[in-house]
């Protein structure tokens, strides 16, 4: 299915480091700060509870490999995976603007 926008992966737009820790390139649309952050929440839960790919996958109903294109910022989550992704976790996952890098200053 296209994107609705023009925006590329959430990890094309790397500069510095390795997803989902790097460096975003300072023309890097809000959907790749909102990528990486989704992808580090991710990683985060299934670290805390110890889901695999395939065991959260089995819970969810979510093909394992769809999970691992979001952990590897390849893909965004479509609004019923994150759905299912965050009761299957039972919090929030979606990071929101928090996401965002700081404004710049203006001159």
């Amino acid at each position: 299915m296209p994107r609705s926008s023009n925006d590329k992966q959430p990890r094309d737009y790397v500069v510095d480091g390795a997803w989902p820790h790097a460096a975003l390139a300072p023309d890097a649309p809000v959907s790749a700060y909102y990528g990486q952050s989704l992808s580090r929440n991710l990683q985060r839960a299934m670290t805390s509870t110890g889901y695999t790919l395939r065991g959260l996958a089995e819970v969810t109903g979510i093909n394992h490999s769809t999970v691992s294109r979001v952990l590897n910022g390849k893909v965004m989550p479509d609004l019923g995976t994150l759905a299912r992704l965050e009761a299957a976790f039972g919090f929030q996952l979606w990071p929101g603007p928090a996401a965002l890098p700081p404004p710049s200053p203006k001159s």
